[in-house]
């Protein structure tokens, strides 16, 4: 993620400073290194202009707006098993714990979550903190393109509709990244 914004915000940039009204969706992004850079990156952008900046970025698996997967999908019919868990009752589907993880698989309130907690190191010294939570309707938008593709432009459209939300939250002991929506135009 780290290389990817740099060139984020310099497409921002180069968007001469586009202004949305108050009442437009925000997608904020924030990370906050406790390493001896104290390095901090805060992003607001107007979910309207990332939605026409990021088909412009080719990096990587990212082209156009839509984020090539890797790895056999052939196997698994991802589209209808999100849809099964959509319609499916709120509850927690999979859980698995050990000495050094737990992950839990849940759908809650309309949104796909997904938790992990890693304990690393003797007596779990070093801990990671893995937060998602994607409304269905934004992963539905995702998987809108191709079977070996997210549509990232399509997610971001998807965002516009969505109440205020925290998608991804994510703290390993060194960094801190958060990835919300809402309608402020700043990070707090």
């Amino acid at each position: 993620m780290k290389r990817l914004l740099p060139g984020l915000v310099v497409m921002l940039l180069a968007a001469g400073g586009s202004r949305a009204p108050a009442a437009d969706r925000w997608l904020h992004i924030r990370v906050d290194d406790t390493n001896e850079e104290g390095e901090r990156v805060r992003v607001n952008v107007p979910l309207e202009l990332a939605e026409k900046v990021i088909p412009c970025i080719h990096a990587d698996r990212l082209q156009g707006g839509r984020v090539k997967l890797e790895g056999n999908l052939n196997q698994v019919d991802v589209r209808a098993l999100m849809e099964a868990l959509r319609s499916a009752a709120d509850g927690e589907f999979v859980t698995v714990q050990n000495r050094q993880e737990n992950v839990r698989v849940a759908k809650q309130g309309g949104s796909f979550l997904v938790t992990v907690r890693e304990q690393h190191g003797s007596k779990g010294k070093r801990s990671e903190k893995v937060d998602i939570k994607v409304p269905f309707p934004v992963v539905r938008a995702l998987l809108s393109g191709d079977k070996d593709e997210l549509d990232v432009a399509a997610a971001l459209r998807s965002l516009k509709t969505t109440a205020d939300t925290e998608l991804v939250s994510v703290n390993d002991g060194t960094q801190t990244v958060r990835i919300w929506v809402d309608s402020r135009s700043t990070t707090p």
